[in-house]
């Protein structure tokens, strides 16, 4: 049995005091979809597959390139990041995975830190390498690019570190690794862009050549920052043309931050399905940029449209292989924890609402050009509140009905508090 960090006793007593109010909501809801003719509990049995990983670095507190606040009982190393996903997965019960970020994670022994993990009832999802800070004692600096980087002896220090990251995802269990680049030019003339491109194609054969047989490579687009004139990986265009020079095992991550306002990224995913180049998602939200807003907190209805792309792909078997789903979020001001239990179930509400979309309807508006009511078909699933359907699951699967809630009456973050030092840097920049 995996090790809990909360007392199950005390999730017991929560759930307790709301099981009637969550028994007959979800019968309430039950009889409403019924009309719809939609079986709750087969609702219920779908949302139960669903899953996604939380990010080794997302149970830290965050920051902005101004000033970093440290919280109370950060994480001091991956073991203790490897707890707090514990506890997160404890509560939610739809977070079984968490994705490393090396260096930040590397540790002596992975066999050791893979069943720390596994004490908890974790598993490892894709591997994160980072070439776009310099780290203690690196030789060579990615000031001015490190996949691209003019200077070819940087360029195979940023390999070389792939591949590393590669053979640590390998020992911890993983099947892919998200290659992420800051690379690109702040001014005009500074960078030459087609040359720029095509030495980032030829340091990601090389990763590519790396790949265990089972593996994928994901390749993350961000249309600015570090590079606020010219990305060399900017856009999903761009990140497409490299996965498919790259080969079968490459494909395309959408965050959903690293994109320009207003762009349709619903639209976005509907391509790369198409092109059967789609990796997966970083999940977060936005208002500005790449603001790593917890998810849902600005745009959930964008977030319900990206996955009625999803889930219409799916049941058409349009999908090739089932996406990779992560948070990737910076938390500023609320507790890490919290943020991303909230962040978790958001995008498991979304998911759980666009499989309430009557396709048949749908099709039917579309093909008959009814605007409006193929736009209330969707509107019917947005609004359904499928709340009682995600409280019951949580219960029946040992986690709680609340889970910030539950939480905070366990004084997790109190008691990690008094066992971690607090933090003494309020530097700037996202840790």
């Amino acid at each position: 049995m995996a090790r809990q960090l909360i007392d199950a006793e005390l999730i017991a007593q929560h759930n307790e005091s709301a099981a009637r109010r969550v028994h007959d909501d979800y019968e309430t809801l039950g009889e409403q979809l019924a009309r719809r003719d939609v079986h709750i509990d087969k609702i219920k049995a779908q949302v139960a597959s669903f899953a996604l990983a939380v990010p080794s670095w997302g149970v830290g507190t965050g920051g902005t390139r101004f000033a970093r606040f440290p919280g109370r009982g950060e994480p001091r190393h991956v073991f203790d990041k490897i707890e707090d996903c514990a506890v997160i997965q404890q509560l939610v019960r739809c977070t079984p995975t968490v994705s490393p970020h090396f260096p930040w994670d590397a540790v002596s022994d992975y066999a050791e830190l893979r069943a720390h993990a596994q004490s908890f009832g974790l598993r490892f999802d894709c591997v994160n390498s980072n070439t776009f800070s310099d780290q203690k004692g690196q030789p060579l600096s990615y000031k001015f690019g490190s996949l691209t980087h003019v200077d070819p002896a940087v360029r195979a220090q940023a390999v070389a570190h792939n591949v590393e990251v590669i053979d640590m995802g390998r020992r911890l269990g993983s099947r892919a690794i998200t290659v992420w680049v800051g690379d690109g030019a702040n001014f005009p003339g500074q960078q030459h862009m087609r040359r720029a491109f095509e030495r980032y194609l030829d340091s990601a054969r090389q990763i590519y050549a790396a790949l265990p047989a089972d593996w994928h490579m994901f390749i993350e687009h961000k249309l600015y920052e570090p590079a606020f004139y010219a990305t060399v990986i900017a856009d999903w265009g761009t990140s497409l043309l490299a996965a498919q020079t790259l080969g079968v095992k490459a494909r395309c991550l959408v965050d959903l931050g690293h994109h320009a306002p207003n762009t349709n990224i619903e639209m976005i995913v509907a391509r790369l399905v198409h092109a059967h180049k789609l990796a997966g998602f970083h999940f977060n939200d936005s208002k500005y940029g790449d603001d790593d807003l917890d998810s849902g907190s600005i745009n959930p209805y964008q977030l319900f449209l990206i996955f009625n792309e999803l889930v219409d792909a799916a049941q058409c078997g349009a999908l090739d292989t089932a996406p990779a789903y992560m948070l990737d979020q910076s938390h500023n001001v609320t507790d890490p924890i919290e943020s991303l239990m909230t962040s978790a179930a958001t995008v498991q509400r979304c998911y759980a609402q666009a499989l309430l979309v009557n396709r048949d309807a749908l099709a039917g508006h579309q093909d008959t050009n009814d605007v409006l009511m193929a736009q209330q078909t969707l509107k019917q699933a947005f609004h359904t509140d499928v709340t009682p359907i995600l409280q019951r699951l949580r219960m029946e699967t040992g986690g709680a009905a609340d889970p910030v809630l539950a939480y905070r009456q366990s004084g997790y973050r109190q008691h990690v508090a008094e066992l971690r030092p607090a933090a003494t840097s309020a530097g700037g920049g996202i840790v």
